[in-house]
Parts: C-alpha cells; sequence; structure tokens
C-alpha cells in the first residue's frame, strides 16, 4: 500500500484491518492470516511491537499443554480469580479467557514460528488464595535470532536500555541466574561470557542484539509469524477515523490522516491503550502523582478514543486504572531520563522498602503491583508517593540494586550521578535520603533480628512460592531473607510507575466492541491494553497482561475469520 499524495484519495480493500502491532494486535493478525484472510496492520510507531517488545514477556494461559503435567487441575484457576478479583471478576470474559487460552497456546506454538518454552517453576502470585497454581500456568517465547527476519529486523522495535545489558536481553530463570552467579560459578561464567562475546558480535555486524529473549523474542516471533502468513505492515501510519456503513452503523475501515481510504469487514483495535494519556488515575485520589508509564510513548489512548467516536461503551469500573510497578529514574550519561522497573530485586534477601518514616509498609517479595498500592495506602495524605530501598554492600554487589548492575560491574558513576545514595552508616544514609534516622535504625534493626531467624514477623515475607522464587535459593534458612548489616548502605529512591493500563473498551467474550447499552458494534473487535482488563483492575499473576492480550487477539481473529467465512457462504442479501 502506498501512501496519498497531497489532494489524492487513495482507497483499498481486505478482510481485516488491525491497529496497532503489539501482542494483541498481531495475535489477530496471524489468527486471521492463517485462515485465509487478507489482513492488514497499521502501525502509529515507525517499529512494531509496542510495549510487549519491552516486557519480561512471560504469557499466563492456565491450561496450556506445555504445563498441563503442573496444572493438573485448570479449572481451579477460575476458583483462584474469583477470590483474587471478586466483584470485579467480569465472569463471562473470564471463562472465555480460560477456554481459549490453551488454545491459542496450541495454535501459536504448533502452526506459527511463535513457539514458547513453559513457565514449570513460576507460581501464581497469592499462593494462599483457593486455586493457585504452583507451576505450569505461564509460557515465554522461545528465544528468537533476529536473524530470521531478514531485511524486516529493521521493522521491529529494538528492546529497552534499562533492562537489557548494553542492549542484550536477558530472560528470568536459568539465563538471569547464570549473570547473577557467574562471579561465583564457573558454568556460570562461561554461559554468561559466551553470550556476552555472541552479542558483541551482533553489535559489531547488526548494530542490535540478535539473540533476542524475553518480549522481544515474543515480538519478533510474532513478526515473523506474520509475515510468513502475508500480512501487510505497516508503519508510521496515523489513524484518523473508523468509517461506518450509515445505513446499518457497521465499522467499513478507516480513514488515515492523509485522506487514504481502506475498507475491511472487520477491524480490530490493539493501539496499546493509554500508558501516557491523560486520565483520572486512582493515585491522584491520594493527592499523588499519577504513576509514570513504562509503555511506548505511542500508547496515548488512540484506540478509545476512536471507538468512542462510533458509539463505544468505556469500561472503567476497575479495581485500579493500571498496571502498577515501583520505578526509579535514571538519568543515563549521555543525558537521557528513563524509568527502570523494580521487579526482581525487591525479593531477594537483604532489602527492604521504607518510607519517609523510615518504616517499612509493605511485603516488598510479593507482586510489583501490590508494592505501589501499599505505597499509595501508606503514604500520608500530601506527601509524595515514594519510598526507598535499602540495602547493604554485600546485597548491592550480589544481586545488584534497580539500574546499578551486580559485581563485576562498576557502581560508583550511579553515587556521582545522583541516581544511588550511599551513607557509611544508616544516620548517614537516611539523611542522605531525607528519611528519619531513628525510624529506619529501629527498622533496621528489627528487620535483621527477624532475618536471622529466618522469619518475617511484621509481613511474612518468603512464606510462598512466589515469594520464595523472588529470593535466592543458595540462601538459608529463609531465601528472601538477610541481615543488612555490611556498610556501606545504599538506597535508591521508588516512585508509582505502569506498565499497562486496566479501564478500556467493553467487549464481550468474543473480544467484539459494546454500546453502553450492552450491544455489539457490528465489524469492531478489540484486544489487548485497549480492552478493558478482564480481570478487573487486578494482578492475579507474572503475564496477565500479555496472556489476555494474545488470548483476546486470537479469539478475535478466529471470530472474524467465523463471520466473514458465514457470510460468504451465506452469498449476497
Amino acid at each position: 500500500m502506498r501512501r496519498a499524495r497531497s489532494g489524492e484519495q487513495m482507497h483499498t480493500q481486505t478482510d481485516l484491518i488491525v491497529l496497532g502491532a503489539g501482542a494483541g494486535g498481531l495475535a489477530a493478525a496471524v489468527t486471521a492470516a492463517a485462515q485465509g484472510l487478507r489482513v492488514i496492520v497499521l502501525e502509529k510507531a515507525d517499529v512494531v511491537g509496542g510495549t510487549t517488545a519491552w516486557s519480561g514477556g512471560w504469557i499466563w494461559a492456565p491450561g496450556n499443554a506445555l504445563g498441563a503435567a503442573l496444572d493438573p487441575q485448570a479449572e481451579q484457576a477460575r476458583t483462584y480469580l474469583q477470590a483474587v478479583c471478586g466483584a470485579h471478576l467480569c465472569a463471562d470474559r473470564v471463562d472465555a479467557f480460560l477456554a481459549a487460552a490453551p488454545q491459542m497456546v496450541d495454535f501459536f506454538h504448533t502452526q506459527t514460528a511463535l513457539q514458547f518454552d513453559g513457565g514449570f517453576a513460576i507460581p501464581d502470585t497469592y499462593g494462599h488464595q483457593p486455586g493457585a497454581g504452583m507451576g505450569g500456568r505461564s509460557v515465554i517465547a522461545r528465544p528468537f535470532d533476529a536473524r530470521a527476519l531478514g531485511a524486516s529486523i529493521g521493522l521491529l522495535r529494538p528492546p529497552v536500555r534499562e533492562t537489557t545489558f548494553f542492549g542484550m536481553t536477558i530472560q528470568a530463570g536459568p539465563d538471569l541466574r547464570a549473570f547473577m552467579t557467574m562471579t561465583r560459578s564457573p558454568r556460570a561464567l562461561a554461559y554468561a561470557s559466551g553470550r556476552v562475546v555472541r552479542h558483541i558480535r551482533d553489535l559489531a555486524l547488526y548494530r542490535r542484539g540478535m539473540d533476542l529473549r524475553n518480549g522481544a523474542a515474543l515480538a519478533g516471533r510474532l513478526l515473523r509469524s506474520a509475515l510468513d502468513l502475508g500480512v501487510q505492515v505497516q508503519t508510521g501510519v496515523q489513524v484518523q477515523h473508523l468509517t461506518q456503513v450509515q445505513t446499518r452503523g457497521q465499522v467499513d475501515g478507516v480513514r488515515l490522516t492523509d485522506g487514504t481510504q481502506i475498507f475491511a469487514r472487520a477491524v480490530v483495535l490493539a493501539c496499546g491503550g493509554y500508558g501516557h494519556a491523560p486520565d483520572v488515575d486512582v493515585t491522584e485520589a491520594t493527592g499523588a502523582a499519577p504513576a509514570q508509564s513504562l509503555s511506548v510513548p505511542t500508547a496515548r489512548g488512540d484506540g478509545l478514543a476512536l471507538a468512542q467516536a462510533v458509539g463505544a461503551a468505556l469500561d472503567m469500573k476497575v479495581a485500579q486504572n493500571r498496571a502498577l510497578c515501583p520505578v526509579s529514574s535514571v538519568c543515563w550519561p549521555d543525558g537521557r531520563d528513563a524509568l527502570f522497573p523494580h521487579i526482581i530485586d525487591r525479593g531477594k534477601p537483604g532489602v527492604i522498602g521504607v518510607l519517609q518514616s523510615g518504616q517499612r509498609f509493605c511485603n516488598e517479595g510479593l507482586g510489583y503491583h501490590d508494592y505501589v498500592e501499599a505505597m499509595l495506602r501508606a503514604v500520608p495524605r500530601g506527601q509524595p508517593a515514594q519510598s526507598w530501598l535499602i540495602c547493604d554492600y554485600r546485597f548491592l554487589r550480589r544481586y545488584g540494586l534497580g539500574v546499578v548492575r551486580p559485581q563485576p560491574v562498576p557502581w560508583r558513576q550511579w553515587v556521582k550521578r545522583g541516581y544511588l545514595h550511599r551513607g557509611r552508616n544508616l544516620h548517614a544514609l537516611a539523611q542522605s535520603c531525607g528519611i528519619d534516622p531513628d525510624g529506619l535504625a529501629q527498622t533496621i534493626a528489627r528487620f535483621n533480628a527477624d532475618a536471622a531467624r529466618g522469619e518475617d514477623s511484621e509481613f511474612g515475607r518468603g512464606t510462598t512460592a512466589y515469594m520464595r522464587l523472588q529470593g535466592d535459593p543458595q540462601h538459608a534458612p529463609n531465601p528472601n531473607l538477610a541481615p543488612i548489616a555490611k556498610p556501606p548502605f545504599f538506597a535508591v529512591k521508588v516512585v508509582p510507575g505502569s506498565f499497562s493500563t486496566f479501564a478500556g473498551i467493553a467487549t464481550d467474550p468474543q473480544a467484539r466492541v459494546l454500546r453502553e447499552d450492552g450491544s455489539v458494534i457490528d465489524g469492531l473487535w478489540s484486544a489487548g491494553s485497549d480492552a478493558a482488563s478482564v480481570f478487573g483492575g487486578f494482578y492475579p499473576a507474572g503475564g496477565i497482561n500479555l496472556g489476555p492480550a494474545l488470548t483476546f487477539g486470537f479469539v478475535a481473529g478466529r471470530d472474524v475469520a467465523e463471520q466473514i467465512r458465514t457470510h460468504r457462504s451465506e452469498g449476497p442479501g
């Protein structure tokens, strides 16, 4: 498809238009194309992959065949979701998700370039709730050699710098463990050195990493799958509005800002949510600033605006508007400001989170969403929503803290840049951060006594499988607890951040877009962060953004194909 010249209108006809090239959009495109439909993907950015390409890449898909041996009673996932989400559970959409998720995994794994590895050791977040899974409900895209994209490699969004090692993606599990233990294990050192050498070679040859893991591998494999099936992928495209058949209100295509008109039998909205769009955020009710977004800059609510313009309803009845995560602000030597998501460091033994009072406020080993919600509840009204992660020298060199990498990577530059606070003792550290020194000293003394016994008397850290997974299995008696005792002491300030958005377009179990009266807008589907969260604004497990995005993208693509086949078989009229 070429662009229209000034004053010229172009018209194109296809079966399906997908707006957005993240997990939800590409899943819909690949599914529909696999069933013989002509598909065009329109992406606002100059690259594809969306926030998916920056993510950890885990996909929550209960009942998937890869984890069947560990999750033999997949139907318990609904019991678990009911316990976690309560009255916010979207019952009909949850049932649709649980039915389709295993089918989605099987389809992509067996029929496309998107193959998975099982998350056999990944438990659900709230292990104390009925129906919680102890492993097998998650999958992740297998590592992907980006050379398989050939000349199309330029279409793929590079991974974000903050969560890579000079652009090299490192996957949670054995891959990350090797890098964390390479100074203590010859085998780990050999493995990590090999990956680094190959990465340096790729940078020299291709100017980017080619051994992709995490969300980068997922986006790369989805893109390869789309290209294999003849999907047209157009980047740098801005949609002005959806078009409708005037007599019926059915969506029949899009008009671009350059005047191009594309007609289609169906449109899927998957533009990435409203991470960078102004909205009424739950955090504003506390007097705190809205959560800073980790989503890509183009996630500005375009899909929601397009849907509302044709009569769609928005579902704002969620427990939380955003998928929250604690973040720290990083200023790189080149002057670029960015956010670092604190995913893995909080649960390691020898770190705690404290408020300005010096007091702990949560179980640091629970989910990142829980950490921010607890912070927002605990911060006194009128004070900024912020906390500090506190550790000692042993912790910093063994595990790293935020963007500060573990040994042998140097750390002093981050003190000079003001990111990492250092104190020769706890009193000096507290003064550097503006924390109450007496409160911090009392908290550390109490925590150290607990850590020596391996029991967290305040918050029960280390008491579930999920928490223990976040810790260090080589540390006893509790993999999540160690004293903070070896000076100097360090701190990083963290504030509310978010990965994606939970409120969004109202959809039915087939991912069809709904009006305020509950009726379906013919010809319009939605998936990914554009659609309201199927879990009602809760975060029951890692991968609960990508799992529904892929699943309802798959559902939308399948439903579009079925409707078009039915229409064709019935013939005109």
